[in-house]
């Protein structure tokens, strides 16, 4: 019968989906796993070597060692305030430009929007963007980590994109009532907006606290490293030299390679627990703002 073909056919499709989200599921979770369980291993399940999923011996030497000085707290505290600020100007400067670029009755409307999509098509180079930033005396400065990369061209057309689908009586209502642009933008729209600017506040703090090439480029004070650079010099060096070897009682406690992990985690958790509060309104605000082109 059709209705017990559709219904068998549904079951199949989602036992495979389900299948192959489990499988990639799996895959990506198993990595992260190893990284976490050698970090916290003794170092003579590590010397073994093979595939530590579970250490039976315990230890914190290699937290002990990271954060026996201040740089890897130093480095946390400068991504957390690259990421914290950064992402209030990104959402700032992207719900302003958006907001008007929503609205048709914009004299040169279409102009703009094209400057914009040719923003994502060419981009002026690494060399040319390093004089913009020097010429503006952002180098060694926590700006040349934010201001360049403000507004994300395809941020902006998506909650543009959004931000039209809000009916016009409201902002209407708004106007009769006094209310001016601005008014409406911050006591109506953003608001009514809440699921794309928590989804887009979510892509702009993993870029901050992913920073690494930008930084790497314009920064040249290492106590203004943010977490990544750090996190780079100790998987790149095999001789860490973060933290303060006198001051552990053992050094057999650590190794090189549990190191390089507890830093990873170290460098992952923050972000990680970001994204559960979320989620719920991430697949929501990125598809209702896809909609409408």
């Amino acid at each position: 019968m059709p209705t017990e073909d559709k219904n068998w056919s549904n079951r199949l499709f989602h036992t495979l989906n389900y299948s192959a989200l489990l499988l990639v599921s799996i895959i990506m979770f198993i990595p992260f796993l190893y990284i976490v369980s050698v970090s916290f291993a003794a170092p003579e399940e590590v010397v073994k070597g093979g595939l530590l999923l579970f250490p039976t011996h315990f230890t914190l030497g290699a937290y002990k060692y990271i954060f026996s000085t201040d740089t890897m707290v130093r480095s946390i505290l400068v991504s957390i305030y690259i990421t914290v600020f950064g992402t209030f100007i990104n959402l700032l400067l992207t719900s302003l430009t958006a907001y008007p670029l929503a609205k048709g009755y914009l004299r040169g409307r279409r102009t703009f929007l094209i400057m914009v999509l040719i923003t994502m098509l060419f981009s002026g180079g690494m060399i040319p963007t390093y004089f913009v930033v020097k010429a503006f005396g952002m180098i060694d400065t926590y700006w040349s980590l934010m201001i360049p990369g403000a507004i994300s061209a395809f941020n902006l057309i998506v909650l543009k994109n959004f931000f039209q689908q809000i009916p016009d009586g409201l902002e209407d209502s708004a106007k009769i009532d006094g209310c001016h642009d601005i008014g409406i933008l911050f006591r109506i729209v953003i608001p009514l907006s809440m699921p794309a600017m928590a989804t887009f506040g979510l892509f702009y703090a993993v870029g901050h606290w992913n920073a690494f090439f930008n930084a790497i480029m314009y920064i040249n004070d290492s106590q203004k490293f943010p977490v990544q650079v750090i996190l780079r010099q100790i998987i790149i060096l095999s001789q860490d030299q973060i933290g303060d070897t006198a001051s552990q009682q053992d050094p057999t406690d650590y190794l090189p390679q549990t190191i390089r992990m507890a830093s990873i985690v170290i460098a992952t958790i923050p972000i990680a627990l970001v994204y559960p509060f979320l989620q719920k309104h991430f697949a929501k605000g990125v598809l209702l703002g896809s909609v409408k082109g």
